[in-house]
């Protein structure tokens, strides 16, 4: 059964904390910005040029998918999903790739039991407080109004939901499942301080887990996004909603790289250059 919708954006009054102060115009507009990166080369289709391979010094584990020899991703990727099944397809591709010959593709479909993921076991990440990865991704078709996810964590220290990474009101957003918060808030000044999954490019995004403190980063190409943190000490629009449930301290067990829609969305995504350890491993 898809998720529940999400609930309206909080209203506590808690006032902004001044080092994450930004004024709602000037949000807006890198909003519409960031949403405009359509590079002219992608009215042709996605590129196929390989470009120079990304860093990956992480102490985890690192995937090119070059290794991969058949159109099913193996070893150690899986592609169960939970519940049901329907048209939605996670598969190796060798006609795009962010760099080499090879990349994961996600047919992405609308409805929840469409949903396709390629995912793999945490196991092998070191213990410790923190746990950062990074993935370049890239996608045909802009993030839809209503929730979509394109990477999930499930989470053990949450009764096994997921801590999902996705998209609502055409903006990035992080989702937790159990609970059905969001990061950053669902209001016109929480949505503006994110930014749009720029269209028909590879983009770099990272994301840091303080696993002992309940802490959260998110960096987009590099650059650290407002509204995509939490730090421990409430803000309206931001993490206020999120740390309203107190002792949040996830646990990841797997990483899952794909598409889940709850109401309307299709899309199609690539994804390469999966890293995943204890320390920032950057775009390279």
């Amino acid at each position: 059964m898809a998720p529940a919708p999400h609930p309206n954006p909080h209203r506590n009054p808690h006032p902004r904390k001044p080092n994450r102060l930004r004024t709602l115009a000037a949000a807006t507009a890198a909003l519409a910005a960031a949403a405009a990166v359509t590079p002219a080369a992608s009215a042709a289709g996605p590129s196929t040029q390989a470009r120079p391979a990304a860093a990956c010094a992480a102490n985890g584990f690192c995937e090119d998918f070059e290794s991969q020899t058949g159109t099913a991703p193996s070893g150690r990727w899986t592609t169960t999903v939970a519940n049901c099944s329907g048209t939605g397809t996670a598969t190796v591709d060798s006609t795009v790739a962010h760099a080499g010959a090879k990349s994961v593709r996600v047919t992405g479909k609308a409805g929840y039991c469409n949903h396709a993921f390629a995912g793999t076991s945490l196991s092998d990440v070191p213990a410790g407080s923190e746990l950062y990865a990074r993935f370049w991704v890239r996608h045909t078709t802009a993030l839809p109004a209503q929730h979509v996810t394109f990477a999930a964590l499930r989470d053990t220290n949450d009764n096994s939901k997921d801590l999902r990474m996705g998209g609502q009101n055409k903006a990035l957003q992080w989702n937790r499942e159990s609970d059905d918060a969001t990061l950053p808030a669902q209001s016109p000044a929480g949505v503006a301080l994110s930014t749009p999954l720029p269209l028909n490019t590879w983009t770099c995004l990272e994301f840091r887990l303080d696993r002992s403190g309940g802490r959260l980063d998110t960096w987009v190409n590099g650059s650290l996004v407002t509204g995509l943190v939490v730090d421990g000490t409430p803000t309206q629009d931001v993490d206020q909603q999120w740390l309203a449930r107190g002792g949040w301290r996830p646990a990841p067990t797997d990483l899952r790289l794909g598409w889940e829609s709850y109401g309307e969305g299709d899309d199609t995504l690539w994804y390469d250059d999966v890293a995943v350890g204890t320390a920032r491993i950057g775009c390279g």
